[in-house]
């Protein structure tokens, strides 16, 4: 009999669909494996007959069901959104993060060097990371093409146009950092079609991030339904949905990334100083995931990466800075580059790079105004630090 992989969430399968659409010039897709004897995945993935699934296409009616605290992973997106192949591209990716999380959490850091062991196999984390991640996106057969930090270019993930999705992510932000055990992440942003340049990060229909810390979250908003939301992982392997987050208010909280541009920006140089000087609580790990993700769980701060002549842009658009951008706004955040919201920017080449900060409208207000003197967010608001 002809079978297809699926992923396998609670003892349920997800749909899988069949395309004969023809891809474009692009790099071919690295050495992939059947994920069926994958050693990456153990129990999380199954084989499913195509004759026992059925294709269902996105309705147009919104969501009617008010998603709950304590839902699991399949329970909100079920509630949530009417795609199905969205919900399993999600899914899937949830399994790949599960998974990450163990790794480096089991990880041999020798050196400058963390690696996990798969019988004679020794890849770093970060590397093995990204072939989960793409593996995922391969077999949940809703992924059209993908592309990470790792392996900037366009691999066909032989899913569907119509209806699929495209997806960009970097597969372990920190790694540097593993190491030392501080919390790391992986981010991803999923756009529909098969395009990830000459789009916004306002087109996205969801963006994600895992965190690995002490506890294994994994953050998402979809375009269509408001709010960020946060799922816990349980011990027991299943995502838990325990907050949600709807406003980003004002708070004395920084997270100041690439200082090393104040020395020759006179302007941040000001910006930070004032943060001192207003006894703002500096809370920075040097990790953009945990340092973006503590604005949406304390639901307050600001964090700040910007240039100067010296200290170019080191963020990439396409792989941090939108997916990101994304999950602030939908938490009711703001985001800029110092003139415009990072959603707004045109995604021109796959390796473009920004500056940017995250956080509550006033905050956003003064990143723009004392580096750029005005804001296109000033109406009548007060800009005073909160305390």
């Amino acid at each position: 009999m002809e079978t297809a992989i699926a992923c396998f969430a609670r003892g349920t399968f997800l749909p899988t669909p069949s395309s004969n659409h023809s891809p474009p010039s692009v790099s071919p897709s690295f050495g992939f494996t059947s994920l069926k004897s994958s050693p990456f995945f153990g129990e999380s993935l199954r084989v499913a007959s195509k004759s026992t699934v059925k294709v269902s296409k996105p309705r147009d009616a919104s969501p009617v069901t008010r998603c709950e605290i304590g839902d699991s992973l399949e329970e909100f997106l079920t509630k949530a959104t009417p795609d199905k192949g969205l919900i399993r591209l999600l899914v899937c990716m949830g399994e790949a993060l599960r998974t990450i999380s163990f790794k480096v959490k089991t990880a041999s850091c020798g050196g400058t060097q963390c690696v996990n062991s798969f019988g004679d196999e020794q890849l770093a984390v970060d590397l093995l990371a990204n072939t989960l991640l793409f593996d995922a996106l391969k077999h949940s057969h809703f992924c059209k093409y993908a592309c990470s930090e790792e392996i900037p270019e366009l691999q066909d993930m032989e899913g569907p146009v119509e209806g699929g999705f495209s997806v960009a992510f970097d597969p372990l932000d920190g790694s540097s950092i593993v190491d030392t055990n501080f919390t790391v992440g992986t981010i991803f942003g999923v756009w529909p079609g098969d395009k990830l340049t000459g789009v916004t990060g306002r087109d996205q229909a969801a963006a994600a991030m895992g965190i690995f810390g002490p506890r294994t979250t994994y953050v998402l908003a979809l375009k269509d339904y408001p709010g960020t939301h946060e799922f816990l992982l349980l011990d027991e392997g299943k995502w838990q949905h325990v907050k949600e987050t709807t406003d980003i208010g004002e708070g004395k909280l920084f997270s100041p990334g690439n200082l090393r541009a104040t020395y020759d920006n006179p302007k941040y140089d000001e910006l930070i100083n004032y943060y001192v000087k207003e006894k703002y609580t500096l809370r920075y790990t040097g990790g953009m995931v945990p340092d973006v993700n503590q604005i949406i769980v304390k639901e307050k701060g600001i964090f700040t990466n910007v240039t100067s002549p010296s200290a170019k842009a080191k963020l990439r658009l396409l792989f941090e800075v939108a997916p990101l951008g994304f999950l602030i706004e939908k938490a009711g955040g703001f985001s800029s580059d110092g003139h415009q919201s990072v959603l707004d920017k045109v995604i021109n080449n796959l390796d473009e790079r920004t500056q940017v900060a995250y956080g509550s409208k006033n905050e956003i207000i003064r990143f723009e105004e004392t580096l750029y003197g005005s804001s296109r967010l000033k109406g009548g608001v007060p800009v005073g630090a909160a305390a």
